[in-house]
């Protein structure tokens, strides 16, 4: 296969797991979306946490409601827990990498919060952690996972919500919770407009 070809592989695979996700995923980012606006328009916020380019993507879903994304509206309450260097790692040093976010969200997180909480394969141990803190605060989570959804869908609750992407690719997965993290941001634009207030 020469270099155009398996450029153009990527892209057909990628396509073609936006396609699968699109037949089963929609109901799913809607129920997420009515979560996330609901907290927001009662004071609530977003915490947001993943590993790697987990993290970069919970940082640009974060960056969309604190500045915006494709409409003008008011500027609206998000917080990546992946970005403060200082507390990362004091936690991390003084107690386990695997507390990194759950120590935060003991702290930060309340009552009507949300977590979006993202995993490609759902086993990361500082997720998991941060998923029972949330549980602890009476937070409600949203689940950004892929593959089987690994150990993080047995410690889900009722409320919660999971939006697997049906892939195993770790690449493929991510290039999927990059456009559901844009649907939530649209779905959050419509009901965010420059005359909306919070109550």
């Amino acid at each position: 296969m020469n270099k155009q070809d398996q450029v153009r592989k990527l892209f057909n695979d990628s396509i073609d797991t936006k396609l699968a996700a699109l037949d089963t995923l929609p109901p799913d980012i809607v129920r997420a979306s009515e979560c996330m606006v609901d907290a927001l328009k009662n004071k609530h916020k977003i915490l947001c946490c993943g590993n790697g380019g987990s993290a970069a993507d919970a940082q640009h879903f974060a960056a969309e409601l604190l500045n915006r994304f494709e409409k003008e509206r008011i500027s609206l309450p998000a917080m990546a827990l992946t970005t403060d260097s200082s507390t990362i790692t004091s936690i991390a040093n003084d107690y386990s990498y695997d507390e990194i976010f759950s120590k935060q969200i003991k702290g930060l997180g309340q009552d009507g919060d949300v977590l979006l909480a993202i995993s490609t394969s759902g086993n990361s141990q500082n997720i998991i952690n941060a998923i029972y803190a949330a549980h602890s605060k009476g937070m409600k989570v949203v689940a950004l996972t892929g593959k089987d959804g690994g150990d993080l869908v047995r410690v889900l609750q009722a409320e919660d919500i999971e939006i697997r992407v049906p892939a195993f690719s770790t690449a493929r997965i991510q290039e999927v919770h990059l456009l559901i993290i844009h649907c939530l941001c649209d779905y959050i634009d419509t009901e965010f407009g420059p005359q909306t207030c919070l109550r």
